[in-house]
């Protein structure tokens, strides 16, 4: 028997995609967000980009109307990165953080409040490890408690949060972290709050405490996840970045597509996870101009296809599956069939190796009485048939001008 998600979990699963940010001193020097560490920088020289660090550019309204507008219903922004320094006013529980740089400004509170001005959840990032506080390695009690008043201040200062989300415990999996007392401060403090901890690229939907709410695919394709027996609904969320680094990288030329990006998300959703894709503002806060212009495009593609009331946010893995990577969601009583692989708009063109094109889509899973169905990006509709338990979809090729990468055809009785 597997368990139900609680309303805070299943509110979380209902949000579908967000964006995630990236930005602190390391963008200053736009060669990614571990460049202290992977240059070997020193703790002194590496600070006095607190210096430097204005955030003139930074407009936390301009970030969350561009969420908004591209269709992500939360935004998780960092607020403490490995390098220790506090995109917030840490009230003297450290000299590296905001207020003691030329912005002098609390940056948290204005990505709170922004997001609250738009209806969009704001989420937490913040690093459990620490490469410039030297308790982290000489008084490992006193950096957790530091740690937890830190995490403290978040959850008291700003209202209401949508949850936390943990980063650094796989820096040292065999010591103690003491995880309960942490996770204690959040409930008492924010009970309805998402907390997640992030296992890395090694271990792609791992659960872990009681705690914790939804389990992470870094840069990992989520799979289906396994809750029969299991004690509580824990979600799942793939969290990716749109080139090979997190922060700002100058010299990052590989970028996810549009419609790289337009998979991702679909196949996060077969798997009933959230997709959470992230941003590096550049130097000084401005958004990424590559960034906003292809997330524009999957917006579009998000409109085409119901936008937040359409499949892809209100649809659930309902064990209906194609072949290849074509799949169904459930909306309530109608289905959707996510179709994969149609490609070229012409058939003057030969199709390359793997792509299926036009053509029978068998399905199974699907219930009997299901009869008519229509693309959603042009309302043709299709024909459809029964074959032994298998229910085929007769998919027609994209009419010249038009190719949704993933084309959706909607299913009525």
């Amino acid at each position: 028997m597997s368990p139900t998600p609680s309303p805070r979990v299943a509110a979380f699963e209902n949000l579908a995609y967000g964006m995630f940010v990236h930005w602190g001193l390391y963008s200053q020097l736009a060669r990614g967000e571990w460049v202290q560490h992977a240059e070997k920088i020193p703790t002194a020289g590496y600070m006095k980009l607190m210096q430097t660090f204005t955030a003139k550019d930074f407009d936390a309204g301009k970030l969350a109307r561009m969420a908004k507008r591209n269709g992500m219903n939360y935004i998780t922004h960092t607020t403490r990165h490995h390098e220790g320094f506090s995109l917030y006013d840490t009230q003297g529980l450290s000299p590296l953080d905001v207020t003691h740089t030329p912005c002098g400004r609390d940056l948290v509170r204005e990505f709170i409040d922004a997001c609250r001005a738009e209806g969009l959840v704001p989420m937490l990032y913040h690093t459990t490890l620490d490469w410039n506080d030297p308790r982290f390695d000489s008084d490992w009690e006193g950096y957790l408690k530091y740690l937890r008043d830190s995490v403290e201040l978040l959850c008291t200062r700003y209202g209401r949060i949508g949850g936390l989300w943990f980063d650094g415990n796989w820096s040292r999996p065999d010591a103690d972290w003491h995880e309960s007392e942490l996770y204690a401060v959040i409930r008492k403090h924010q009970p309805e709050a998402i907390i997640i901890n992030n296992t890395g690229t090694e271990e792609l939907g791992r659960t872990g405490h009681p705690e914790i709410d939804s389990v992470t695919f870094e840069r990992g394709r989520p799979v289906p996840m396994d809750r029969e027996g299991k004690p509580k609904y824990i979600a799942a969320e793939m969290c990716h970045t749109m080139n090979f680094h997190w922060g700002t990288a100058a010299k990052d030329f590989n970028f996810l597509s549009p419609a790289h990006v337009i998979e991702e998300l679909c196949f996060a959703r077969r798997a009933g996870a959230n997709l959470l894709l992230n941003i590096g503002p550049l130097e000084h806060g401005a958004l990424p101009p590559y960034e906003t212009a292809a997330l524009a495009k999957v917006g579009d593609w998000i409109e085409t296809h119901g936008g937040k009331e359409g499949p892809l946010y209100r649809g659930k893995p309902c064990g209906v599956e194609g072949e290849g990577d074509d799949f169904g969601l459930a909306v309530g009583h109608d289905l959707y069939l996510f179709v994969t692989g149609l490609s070229l708009t012409s058939n003057t063109v030969a199709y390359p190796t793997g792509v299926r094109g036009p053509g029978p889509r068998p399905f199974t899973g699907v219930p009997e009485g299901f009869g008519k169905a229509q693309w959603m990006d042009s309302g043709e509709e299709l024909k459809v048939e029964r074959e032994d338990v298998k229910l085929v979809l007769h998919a027609t090729k994209y009419p010249y001008g038009t190719n949704t990468v993933i084309r959706v055809a909607k299913l009525t009785r």
